[in-house]
């Protein structure tokens, strides 16, 4: 069942998420397709989960790579806000972390010993 939050602004104006519905679950006075307001404001709501991405970065920085790409999914829900999205029943961030060899560049190939 889809289900359809207002996340008010902090600026002013709002946004209209499309958010899944719990499986099974009607709620009476909100029949599917209406409109439900959020609880949080939409950057509140995307500040959470940075904070949370922030925190995660910080730890792989720690290692020392030259690198790191950090990946993961928002969902929005009405009365959370913004969670990080699943996968089966664990959170899931995808996390890739490169050294460089001899401080070579990205795509840059270690130049070549001149033949002599």
């Amino acid at each position: 069942m889809q289900e359809f939050v207002r996340f008010p602004l902090a600026g002013g104006g709002s946004v209209v998420v499309e958010v899944e519905g719990e499986p099974g679950l009607e709620h009476a006075a909100a029949p599917s397709g209406v409109l439900r307001k959020a609880t949080t404001t939409f950057e509140h709501a995307l500040g959470e989960v940075r904070a949370a991405a922030s925190a995660a970065l910080a730890q792989f920085r720690d290692l020392g790579p030259d690198e790191v790409e950090l990946k993961f999914g928002v969902k929005l829900d009405a009365q959370a806000g913004a969670v990080i999205a699943r996968t089966g029943l664990q959170g899931q961030f995808e996390v890739k972390l490169k050294w460089l060899r001899d401080g070579t560049s990205p795509g840059e190939e270690p130049a070549a010993e001149p033949e002599g």
